[in-house]
């Protein structure tokens, strides 16, 4: 894709994060959306073939946003697996905070759960290839019997990321430093398990959910 549709295809996202959140609704239909907003709608299906889709690409798009900034940083293809992943979540969320009205949108409770897996598909497959690869990577080291499956521990990895939306979604705290707390305690715990030493690790993670969940009871 050229550079110029790359940019026709973020001006169409951008204006539909707008529309969405000055209407506080998503658009009910393309021609009411390029209507509103001014876009031609031959244009809108050059990129999109629905709204559905550019929901879904919103949330890629912030994926890609996440990878290109950590694929700057110099130390990060060098890292240990644990490194490169506390790296993307505090990246992923440093991203969704520049779109923070948008993102509690999203994932509102006013929306239907059927709806918000749509939007957040590409997002799980593209996360769970990334979290594969540093399985992958942490399982080298590993003789063959105590190596873990890939495609299980991705999935677990995608739940982990999917507990910490909903954790940062719920955050009042200044500088939302307890997410930052929740990703460090998380990751660290499934390292432990990978490493096959959890005990410890569990029990201090979760007395921090218990002491979060009891303060904002």
């Amino acid at each position: 894709m050229s550079q110029k549709d790359k940019k026709e295809r973020m001006a169409i996202m951008a204006a539909f994060m707008e529309y969405t959140l000055d209407r506080d609704q998503y658009p009910m239909s393309v021609y009411k959306f390029c209507k509103d907003t001014k876009k031609d709608e031959k244009m809108f299906y050059k990129y999109f073939g629905s709204l559905n889709a550019v929901r879904a690409m919103v949330w890629e798009s912030f994926y890609d946003n996440v990878m290109s900034l950590l694929e700057k940083e110099e130390n990060f293809k060098n890292s240990t697996p644990k490194e490169r992943l506390l790296s993307f979540y505090f990246t992923f969320f440093e991203v969704l905070l520049l779109n923070r009205s948008y993102v509690l949108f999203s994932l509102s409770d006013q929306e239907r759960m059927m709806g918000k897996m749509a939007d957040l598909a590409t997002l799980k497959k593209l996360f769970k290839a990334f979290a594969t690869e540093l399985i992958e990577d942490g399982n080298e080291k590993k003789p063959s019997y105590s190596q873990h499956p890939p495609k299980l521990f991705s999935e677990a990895a995608w739940i982990q990321l999917c507990f910490l939306l909903k954790f940062w979604n719920d955050d009042t705290s200044p500088d939302f430093e307890k997410t930052d707390q929740a990703i460090e305690k998380s990751v660290q715990t499934a390292f432990d398990v990978f490493e096959n030493t959890p005990l410890s690790a569990l029990v201090d993670f979760g007395k921090f959910l218990w002491k979060e969940k009891f303060a904002s009871s």
